[in-house]
């Protein structure tokens, strides 16, 4: 396909026109051409204007040419993805959370691709609200940044990048309250090694961590157990999976025990006794004591990579949610510092199960986690499951 020199012609036809285009192509224009293809943008911007039925599409054709020139690697392809990103999607896409994917996405590709004198000028006008797209794009952007280290230091460009950062603060944007830096306990963030995916069965599982032994103490301390409704802990924990669009509903349950715990008496006995969903029925269960560091990439990845039939959320985003849904299982507060709640992590007993029951998909990925909290009374339960088949019941518990 050629854009070689083209005049415009009308809108349906050329929005075909590069929605087709390749992203060889793509990056062609957006090397040698980069102001013709900036121009086509705003043209499908202008065209799909309260056209309901087109902004899907021209939104990810628009995602699709800002992040071409966001791979530039040049101050003007910067701004050029920026302007595309905070600006010209159009806003009937934002029903189905179309826009916040590609601004994400748009973020994390400037992120990695730019280097900071060409991202500087972004961040020269300070915002005076939060409500500005362009404003979301650049918190986007910073979070970004932060995962990959780059707001440390003293290196040029950076203190304009901070000050922006300490005005989203004072405005109170979510992404704003995140460490500027990645945490050693983060060390795991969007890292994958070969051999080392998702753990689907009891086998895999018991061969990268330690199994806890059956317990007759553990299994008589859960019948006691008594539920504690808490709908808004529920919903922060299993926000990593729901805005990553997994195939079911999390089930997410805290209990309180009669009497402190062992915490070698933490394993399968003792969850298998409790009022869950995801263990009722026959089936083999096996639960292996983890570490904090391990339950946090877990719940980073969900967001992260997304459902098979969901979208990743981006870097920043993901990381937000994996904190909230940690802080959620450990029962914190919001305003505990990050490094005081990872140093509360040491003091709580963390634990991964898998079960071959009816609840779980058994594949694309099934996660069970278990925390208990330093008090040995207190029980935080969390099981997520994905698959690509459509089913009745893939949004709700049996």
């Amino acid at each position: 396909m050629s854009h070689d020199r083209e005049t415009p012609g009308d809108d349906a036809s050329e929005r075909r026109r590069w929605e087709a285009a390749s992203p060889e192509e793509l990056a062609r224009l957006a090397g040698q051409r980069p102001e013709e293809l900036f121009a086509a943008a705003e043209r499908l911007c202008g065209g799909a204007t309260g056209e309901r039925s087109a902004a899907g599409p021209v939104a990810r054709t628009l995602g699709r040419i800002a992040e071409a020139l966001a791979d530039t690697r040049s101050r003007d392809g910067a701004a050029q993805a920026a302007d595309i990103a905070g600006r010209l999607l159009p806003s009937e896409a934002a029903a189905h959370g179309e826009t916040d994917r590609i601004r994400r996405a748009v973020a994390a590709r400037l992120a990695k691709a730019q280097p900071l004198r060409n991202l500087e000028p972004l961040f020269e006008q300070l915002p005076e609200g939060l409500h500005s797209p362009q404003v979301e794009t650049r918190a986007c952007l910073l979070g970004e940044l932060a995962l990959l280290g780059a707001l440390t230091g003293a290196g040029p460009g950076r203190g304009r990048l901070r000050m922006y950062a300490e005005r989203l603060r004072e405005l109170e944007h979510p992404l704003a309250r995140l460490p500027q830096n990645r945490l050693d306990i983060e060390h795991r963030f969007m890292v994958r090694v070969r051999g080392l995916g998702s753990v689907k069965t009891s086998q895999q599982l018991r061969s990268r961590f330690p199994e806890v032994p059956p317990s007759d103490t553990g299994a008589a301390a859960g019948r006691p157990a008594v539920g504690v409704p808490d709908d808004t802990r529920a919903r922060a924990a299993a926000r990593p999976f729901t805005a990553g669009g997994w195939a079911r509903t999390p089930e997410v349950r805290f209990f309180a025990l009669p009497a402190p715990l062992h915490p070698g008496d933490f394993g399968m006995s003792f969850l298998e006794r409790l009022s869950v969903d995801c263990l009722r029925g026959d089936g083999t269960r096996v639960a292996c004591v983890t570490t904090p560091d391990d339950v946090l990439d877990e719940l980073f990845s969900a967001a992260y990579y997304g459902g098979v039939g969901g979208q990743g959320q981006g870097g920043a985003y993901a990381r937000l949610f994996a904190w909230d849904a940690l802080y959620a299982l450990m029962g914190l507060p919001v305003h505990v510092p990050f490094l005081e709640a990872v140093r509360r992590t040491a003091d709580h007993r963390w634990v991964r199960f898998v079960a071959s029951t009816p609840w779980f998909h058994h594949d694309t990925a099934d996660l069970g986690l278990a925390v208990l909290d330093p008090s040995r009374t207190r029980v935080a339960v969390l099981a997520a499951t994905d698959t690509d088949v459509t089913a009745p019941d893939a949004s709700a518990r049996p």
